[in-house]
């Protein structure tokens, strides 16, 4: 039975509705001291900003307002007059150049040439000007993401939840990932499980 254009163009559009998004994953880890969810009455809090991120104010200002939307979604405002907790983030990438072994190209491989055994014909390439002199490696470039975030209860002074994460891919895209790498660090709050464990969010690409 042949398939209608109505199922023809939905599959299209699901096609390019998975091709239109990209999947973050962090790596995250969490501390807790936290007995329960903070109420809405004391859930007020406002950023605490080291000397070296005082430094960069408005690098900072845009990393706080990234870290801001995620602890909304965990039921923390900010409210700088009437905070029951300071909040102290970090972010930061990191380039790193990789070198891959490529046992394929340029170097040793199965193709077409003069091989062992009877007869020309395919087989594994021998010593022959079919070899590449040159090591068999490729180069990518990989980003590496991290952030972190510190509450501090401030009536006590007293760190009651910490949380850490980390990506890495092919992205330099920062602006793009770290809001959604807060959003994976938070992930749990405020009983987050223990260990390291791996949170996934997609975004559109």
């Amino acid at each position: 039975m042949k398939p209608t254009l109505g199922a023809l163009l939905s599959a299209v559009l699901l096609l390019g509705g998975c091709a239109t998004t990209r999947l973050i994953d962090s790596d995250v880890r969490s501390f807790s001291s936290l007995p329960a969810a903070p109420s809405s009455a004391g859930a007020a809090y406002r950023f605490e900003r080291l000397p070296s991120q005082q430094s960069f104010s408005e690098q900072q200002a845009q990393i706080e307002a990234m870290a801001q939307q995620a602890l909304a979604k965990v039921g923390l405002q900010r409210n700088d007059s009437a905070a029951k907790y300071s909040v102290q983030i970090g972010a930061q990438a990191q380039r790193e150049i990789r070198y891959d072994y490529d046992p394929w190209w340029p170097g040793w491989g199965p193709g077409w040439g003069p091989g062992w055994g009877p007869g020309w014909g395919p087989g594994w390439r021998g010593h022959s000007a079919m070899f590449w002199p040159y090591p068999a490696y490729s180069e990518t470039r990989w980003y590496k993401h991290e952030v972190s975030l510190v509450l501090r209860d401030l009536a006590s002074s007293q760190l009651v939840y910490e949380t850490h994460a980390v990506h890495d891919g092919f992205s330099p895209d920062s602006t793009a990932i770290w809001p959604v790498m807060f959003q994976a660090a938070l992930s749990g709050f405020p009983n987050p499980p223990p260990g390291i464990r791996r949170v996934n969010i997609e975004i559109p690409h």
